[in-house]
């Protein structure tokens, strides 16, 4: 049995807009052990992006606890709070997220910059690492708009790799991203994820979901529903059935 990396008990979010209080997030009990795959789905306003940025410690919960690798985040100050959250968790966003006039290793290596523990000595050589993690060695010197849009997230993705977290995070992260593109991003989570890093994903789209381990739906700020999925999708297969159909087609 793989550990216990992500709880929350009694976890709530409420926003204020002037003098009118919106609860975004009602008391949400998670767990999610290490090497867990998981996909949160959600129509918008649902809770999931609210819960994806408390689980990464971008927001405090106005109520209940946190607890990320045993750590119960509430008790942390807040040099400790960005301090196991640069430590632990790797982001990959929607809209990649990358500096437009700085080349695809510079963008990997940002994070170290702020990494006060000093785990890694090279910046360097580990931000090349985790573009060879990626297949990208060879457009390392390049920048974001001389990259395809699957290359720009395989470079958020090395960026995300770059600190060696436990978790990754993605919020949408194929959908900038035409189909066989977001298969091939799939297949790298898929890979990361067989490797033990455990990865949370917000999407809305179900298929993609399939590539999981389990989904969660959120609904009204509350948790309505946790499955495993008996068989989830494997990536490259699907990968390799769509590029047949391809060139079927164009024959």
């Amino acid at each position: 049995m793989n550990k216990e990396i992500i709880r929350t008990v009694e976890l709530s979010k409420i926003y204020k807009v002037g003098e009118i209080e919106v609860p975004a997030l009602k008391s949400v009990n998670l767990t999610i052990n290490e090497s867990e795959f998981v996909a949160i789905m959600g129509a918008s306003g649902s809770g999931k992006s609210t819960l994806m940025n408390l689980l990464g410690c971008l927001d405090e919960p106005t109520d209940g606890e946190y607890f990320l690798d045993g750590v119960n985040t509430s008790k942390l100050i807040k040099n400790e709070y960005a301090s196991i959250r640069n430590q632990k968790i790797g982001f990959v966003f929607q809209g990649f997220n990358l500096l437009s006039r700085t080349t695809a290793l510079e963008n990997v290596e940002l994070p170290l910059m702020y990494d006060r523990s000093e785990r890694i000595k090279d910046h360097h050589k580990r931000a090349i690492e985790a573009l060879e993690r990626v297949g990208l060695t060879d457009r390392m010197h390049h920048i974001p708009s001389q990259l395809s849009g699957g290359q720009q997230q395989r470079v958020a993705i090395a960026r995300a790799l770059v600190n060696n977290p436990s978790i990754i995070l993605a919020d949408e992260p194929t959908g900038n991203l035409d189909s066989v593109t977001s298969v091939e991003v799939f297949c790298l989570f898929q890979q990361l994820n067989a490797e033990g890093i455990t990865i949370v994903m917000v999407t809305h789209e179900r298929d993609f979901a399939m590539f999981a381990k389990r989904i969660i739906e959120m609904r009204d700020g509350k948790k309505v529903k946790d499955m495993m999925i008996k068989e989830s999708m494997n990536a490259q297969h699907e990968l390799e059935r769509i590029l047949n159909e391809s060139i079927v087609y164009e024959d």
